[in-house]
Parts: structure tokens; sequence; C-alpha cells
């Protein structure tokens, strides 16, 4: 009789605790296709036109960070008061999980299969194809990286995933578009010559773009390194730049939207302007196309909604101060004003940023979980 009841209370037991998973997942699996963002706008049969004369601007520069949704990134100091200086697009998607494919999506117009952070090798076309054969040059300043088109996973800070272009086998294949990827301490040289290229892509170390230690962490990076070259005319005149995320910051337990902060910064930008239509890494490849009239690579980018409603209706005289850069962010306002007074010397240098850096403690909250 004890026996019988033993294995009667025992199959109930089994039986309530197979229906409240269950009825975990479930909810789990509503939660999920509810935080999926929305398609962004269906395609037509043709790309819409661009909306400006985008000749406003004759350079972009993309700088990429790291697994961080929309509302945590905008909280931070350095890049909610780089939104208020420039343009907000407040409803950005990133394309997948984790952090790879959407580095391809952002050159290439499509994840081209890739869904995982291992080294691929695909041969499609990207953004450096259109460009060079517009007699146009690219480049990638990326944190840490070894040279001579060194093709494995990682060393240091540097991670092979957040550098796109060299899972192309037609980079892999030419020395001299791998030259194109440099150690990011050349830009330094490059605004003292003048010679930053048409387009270019600046990816952080693990650190500085915030997935190793945290958002808090990279927007203190960030204001080292870029606060002072936005009083710098060398780097600004004739420049659009872009600060984007990878994607947001999912875990098993909070499903991801993908709902990413992206910012745009130029003469080019109406200040503190923002744009609510739903953008994703295709609207950025877009954008360079129309800029440089390219054409399209026949992907995801030939539909991408193209960006509007930031843009100057007039362009600011080439060479004239932005009224509203602000004071320098550097938290001592004389040790700033004295960087800006010659932000030529090597105190600025891209090779002392890391050296310098003030983000020598842990950022608050802890670091970005680990992955892609």
């Amino acid at each position: 009789m004890r026996q019988r009841k033993r294995n009667s209370l025992v199959a109930e037991t089994v039986a309530l605790t197979t229906l409240f998973l269950a009825v975990v997942l479930a909810v789990t699996l509503v939660q999920i296709r509810r935080s999926e963002p929305a398609p962004l706008q269906a395609q037509a049969a043709t790309p819409e036109p661009a909306p400006i004369d985008l000749r406003q601007f004759d350079k972009v520069m993309t700088i990429v960070l790291e697994n961080t949704d929309y509302e945590d990134a905008i909280q931070q100091p350095f890049l909610a008061s780089l939104g208020r200086r420039g343009a907000v697009l407040t409803q950005f998607f990133a394309e997948s999980h984790p952090s790879q494919p959407n580095y391809i999506a952002l050159v290439s117009g499509s994840t081209h299969g890739v869904s995982d952070d291992r080294n691929v090798t695909i041969d499609v076309g990207h953004i450096g194809d259109l460009l060079e054969a517009k007699g146009l040059q690219w480049k990638v300043y990326a944190e840490d990286y070894p040279g001579g088109c060194f093709l494995e996973a990682r060393q240091g800070e540097y991670v092979r995933k957040h550098v796109p272009f060299l899972s192309f086998a037609n980079v892999q294949r030419d020395p001299g578009r791998c030259a194109r990827i440099v150690d990011a301490s050349v830009l330094a040289q490059d605004i003292r010559d003048g010679t930053i290229p048409d387009y270019s892509l600046y990816v952080p170390g693990l650190k500085n773009d915030g997935h190793n230690a945290g958002v808090a962490y990279a927007d203190r990076w960030l204001s080292t390194m870029l606060g002072p070259l936005l009083h710098d005319r060398r780097f600004t005149t004739g420049l659009l730049l872009v600060v984007t995320f990878d994607e947001d910051d999912r875990s098993l337990f909070s499903p991801s939207s993908n709902h990413i902060l992206t910012i745009l910064y130029g003469d080019s930008i109406e200040p503190g302007t923002t744009s609510d239509r739903k953008y994703n890494h295709y609207s950025l490849l877009r954008l360079v196309e129309d800029r440089f009239g390219l054409g399209n690579l026949g992907e995801n980018d030939a539909q991408a909604p193209a960006i509007s409603g930031v843009w100057r209706s007039r362009p600011m005289k080439r060479g004239a101060a932005r009224p509203d850069v602000g004071p320098s962010p550097f938290s001592n306002p004389r040790q700033g004003a004295r960087r800006n007074a010659d932000s030529g010397r090597a105190a600025w240098r891209v090779n002392a940023w890391r050296r310098r850096s003030p983000c020598r403690t842990a950022a608050r909250g802890g670091p970005a979980s680990v992955r892609g």
C-alpha cells in the first residue's frame, strides 16, 4: 500500500513538473516572438531615391562597438552627447546573432549564411569591390591587428570575426588588398597626412569595444579616443562619422529584439535630429553606395531604406567650426584645452590613446556576457 502511494506521488510530481516546464517554454516562445523586430518596409520594385544631395560629405568612417541594446547605449554620457550633437537613428536593428554575421552584412549586404563566429572564407562581393571599381580608397583600422594578412582567429585584444574583409576570398588572396587592413595606430598618421580614405571601418579591441568590459568602459574609451578628434578639422572636414553596434546584449532569459544605437555625426548632419524610421546595417551600406555612386551589390543593400530626416538642408561651409561641438570631453578642462590647442602633437596620437585611457576600472554592472 505504501509503495503504491509512493508511486502515485512520484507520478503526480512528474506530471506537475512537466506541466510547469511546458508553460514556461510556451511563455518564453511568446516573449521571443513579441520581441522580434518588425520587418523593415516591404521591398519595392526599384530602390527609393537618396533623400538629399549626399555630396555634402566626401568620406565615411564607421566605428563598431559591441553587444549593447539601445536603451543601455543611449544612457552613456559620451554617446548621449554625441547623439545630441549629431543624429540618432532610434529604430535601428541588427540582423543576427552572434557578432560575425552582422559585420559581414555591414559591408556585403547579406550574412551569406554565416551564423557563428568561426573563421570563414566566402567568395562574394563587398563594398571594397565597388569602391575600387570607381577608383576610390578603403581601409580598416583595427586595434592590435598583427598585420601581414593575419588570418588566425585571435591575438591579444584583436579578433578576426570583427574584421569582415578578412573573410572574403578576394581579399585573402590579394596581398595588396590585405594591406588595406592596418593597425589602428595608422589613423593618426593618415589624419596628419590628409589621407583618410573615402571609406573606412574602425574596429576597437575586445576591451575598448565593450565586448569584454561593458558599454560604460567603451563609452569612456570612445570619449578619450574620439573626443579630441571632433575638435580637429583635419579629421572632421568632409567626414560623415557613424558610430554603431554589432548586436544587442541578448541572454537566455532576456529575448532579443536586436535594437541597437546608431549615431551619425558630421557637417552634413542637422544637430539634435532623430529618425524613427526602421533601418539596419544594410541602410548604412546603401548610404555609402549612394554617396559615391557605386551601384549596389544586388543583396539586401539594393532595397534597404535610405536614411532620411537627419540631413542639413544647407551644408556647412568647409572649414567652419561646428557651433554644436561644445567643450572638450576630457575630465580636466585645462588639460583638454592644452590638447585642443595643438591636436597635431603626439599627446593625442592613436598610439598613446591606449596608454592614456582613463578606463582603468571595471564598468558598472560588470562585463558584458561572453559571446560573439
